[in-house]
């Protein structure tokens, strides 16, 4: 944690750029998209049913369609869930003045993910997603 707190430049560019691709992988898919071919599909669906023609293969787009809407909306919850926990790192990383002294078992539950120890080093994933190799 004192790395982490130590350098801070270094790990706000990180979190940063955590955010910036969290923003990039969620524009790919947006419900509005997929609202307004939705829209389009369901009145082409009427028009074959009143005109009596097979309309089959549109009912399989529209169920298509509104299982990749209820995924995106899924998505961009757990996309604001990365982004606040992102938000409260970063918050928590300028409010810290020096290094910490003594072990604090609630800031180590609530930012910690795992330690992995390896031969010549440690990497310590936060929650957020960041990573820092500690060396031994």
């Amino acid at each position: 944690m004192n790395e982490l707190l130590g350098d801070k430049s270094k790990y706000q560019r990180q979190l940063q750029q955590n955010i910036a691709s969290v923003i990039r992988a969620s524009a790919a898919v947006t419900t509005d998209g997929i609202d307004e071919k939705l829209m389009e599909l369901q009145q082409e669906l009427v028009k074959k049913a009143n005109n009596k023609e097979a309309y089959d293969e549109i009912a399989d787009q529209i169920f298509a369609l509104r299982e990749k809407r209820q995924q995106a909306s899924m998505d961009t919850v757990q996309r604001d869930e990365q982004l606040q926990r992102i938000t409260e790192l970063q918050d928590f990383i300028k409010d810290q003045s020096s290094d910490l002294t003594v072990f604090d078992e609630a800031l180590v539950k609530r930012w910690l993910k795992q330690i992995t120890i390896w031969p010549t080093h440690c990497t310590v994933e936060l929650k957020s997603g960041l990573k820092v190799d500690v060396e031994r």
